[in-house]
């Protein structure tokens, strides 16, 4: 091709070997299968190449005759079942001999001035019942130039040569149809009745007006077979015009323009594949974007939820302390009396009184009010891990078949991954989250806390030894509130004065005790959810991180196609022009 072409059609040339390249960068990019890859790179190499002019079409339909008539002689082999059970590359050769490249390939080289210039493709028969037959030739159609597509005029247009029509039309190639075995008909207005079917059908399916030939390749060359050539038969197969077109029209000049526009079809078709699949990666990520922002209204909401139902929970706790104090007002206004004045001088027995009927049972009451808030924050916490394990788990399945084209990608795998990792990690804390231990763990946590607000010694653990400690002052005024002496020197003036005193001083002790254990609870209970929080969010980080780079990595992906496409119309305008 480089001693024919001019530098403008260099130029093109060059143009489009740097889009293909380009567009493989974005597609490798994109996770694309090898495949697609490959079928990149053999269209920029075949640039170099000669003219590809492939044969299609279903089984019996005559490929193997128009090919034998158009080389005039049997060189391959025909049949009324499938005979070609792989590509038949025909090229040019000083002898006839063939060569096995590859399980579905076979290069026959013949002595046919012509194939110097063009390389014949003769397919498999595309049908539904050798399915292997089909995929090869589905798998050749995309490096044609041009596609010469076989159908048969006892059988015209086909529902399988439909389909099949439709996926050539989808790579962008020049197609022309050849009715074969026109021959068969002998009606001449029944002859046209099947040619204006597949003009329509064709018209329909391409969106073009169909090329259409009407030959016998069999009276073709049965014709060329007989020296010299049966006019007759020539004349009655109708194939002249035909190997006109082959021949002559397609001249090196129009060659070339279909050359160049071959890999821009295939480019296009690709472009359009990818193009959805990052529109449903996109839409996927869309929905990754509701899922953590669902999350985030989940911990939000329960954030929320949490901080209120603390202040329910706590309040049992203060409840208690309340009734301490209501217990105590009762004491001493029963106990602080002159008729009871004997009994005052007895400080043990006093403190004793007051032990067991003013503080009684308030350190277990207390312990099992902090210990029921204990074990509602775990639970919350446990249930919280469930509900994300769950909703990641319905997430997870949820758009299992969505992606496009079944493209098993990096992306995919990756996304699939964290998701499933997020997953585990919240169904580990789930299977291992020990309730005892956790409400061990905590309420040690808060009477630890307790202890160093109070400055207690660190081995007074437990809310008995610390609920005395705090009252300690309290019991020894009790305990030394009233002498001999003094009463007999004050006697009634004193103790009105004094249970007014020690009374007050009892509601100061129980609220300073209220206030340390609530600022010892709510510590504790801002650390613990704002841990369990911080977890989810350290679980997600990976999954939000990589749907944040994902977009944007798809957004420019996604443009750079876009620029490969207008590159590609760009071009498809220069040879338009170019050809006049």
């Amino acid at each position: 091709m480089e001693r024919i072409i001019t530098e403008k059609e260099e130029k093109l040339l060059q143009q489009e070997r740097a889009l293909l390249d380009d567009l493989r960068v974005h597609l490798a990019r994109l996770d694309a299968p090898e495949e697609d890859l490959a079928l990149l790179q053999r269209s920029r190499k075949q640039l170099d190449e000669l003219f590809l002019l492939v044969i299609v079409g279903e089984f019996n339909a005559g490929k193997t005759a128009f090919l034998n008539a158009m080389l005039g002689q049997r060189l391959l082999k025909e049949g009324v079942t499938p005979t070609t059970d792989q590509i038949h590359l025909l090229r040019f050769g000083d002898e006839l001999q063939q060569k096995q490249l590859d399980n579905d390939l076979l290069t026959v080289e013949l002595p046919v001035d012509w194939l110097r210039e063009v390389n014949l493709v003769d397919t498999p028969g595309t049908n539904a019942v050798i399915q292997r037959h089909q995929e090869i030739t589905e798998h050749f159609v995309p490096r044609s130039d041009l596609v010469l597509f076989i159908t048969s005029a006892d059988r015209p247009f086909s529902e399988s040569e439909r389909a099949f029509l439709e996926q050539i039309r989808q790579w962008g190639k020049k197609i022309v149809i050849v009715v074969n075995k026109i021959d068969l008909i002998e009606n001449d207005e029944e002859r046209q009745q099947v040619l204006d079917f597949v003009s329509v059908n064709t018209r329909q399916l391409l969106g073009v007006e169909p090329q259409i030939f009407a030959v016998s390749a069999r009276l073709a060359l049965q014709a060329k077979e007989t020296q010299p050539r049966d006019p007759a038969k020539w004349k009655a197969s109708q194939f002249e015009a035909l190997e006109t077109f082959v021949l002559d029209t397609l001249n090196v000049e129009e060659r070339l323009w279909l050359k160049l526009e071959n890999p821009l079809g295939v480019a296009t078709k690709l472009i359009e594949r990818y193009s959805n699949v990052i529109g449903e990666r996109q839409s996927l990520l869309g929905d990754d974007f509701q899922t953590i922002d669902a999350i985030d209204e989940q911990l939000a909401a329960y954030e929320t939820d949490m901080r209120r139902d603390f202040k329910y929970h706590s309040s049992h706790v203060d409840n208690v302390l309340y009734e301490m104090t209501e217990r105590g007002d009762k004491f001493f206004d029963e106990k602080l009396r002159v008729t009871n004045i004997f009994s005052l001088i007895n400080g043990e027995k006093l403190r004793a009184e007051f032990e067991r009927e003013v503080i009684g049972e308030t350190s277990r009451d207390i312990e099992r009010q902090v210990s029921d808030l204990i074990d509602w924050l775990v639970d919350k916490d446990y249930q919280q891990w469930r509900n994300i394990m769950d909703f990641l788990a319905r997430r997870t399945t949820e758009h299992a078949d969505r992606m496009v084209g079944k493209i098993h990608s990096d992306f995919e795998f990756n996304r699939q991954n964290l998701l499933a990792s997020i997953g585990r990690d919240a169904q580990n804390v789930v299977d291992s989250y020990d309730r005892e231990a956790e409400s061990l763990k905590l309420s040690q946590q808060v009477q630890r806390a307790l202890i160093q607000t109070a400055a207690v010694e660190a081995g007074a653990l437990g809310l008995g030894a610390i609920l005395v400690t705090f009252l300690q002052p309290l019991l020894l005024d009790v305990t030394g509130i009233l002498s001999a002496g003094a009463v007999a020197v004050m006697g009634l003036y004193v103790l009105p004065y004094r249970r007014a005193k020690i009374k007050q001083s009892l509601r100061n002790h129980i609220n300073e005790l209220r206030g340390r254990l609530n600022d010892a609870m709510q510590n504790q209970f801002e650390t613990e959810l704002n841990d369990s929080l911080q977890r989810v969010r350290e679980a997600m980080a990976p999954y939000t991180r990589f749907i944040s780079i994902e977009r944007e990595k798809l957004e420019k992906l996604d443009e750079d196609l876009q620029m490969v496409k207008q590159q590609i119309g760009h071009i498809r305008s220069e040879i338009e022009h170019a050809r006049g």
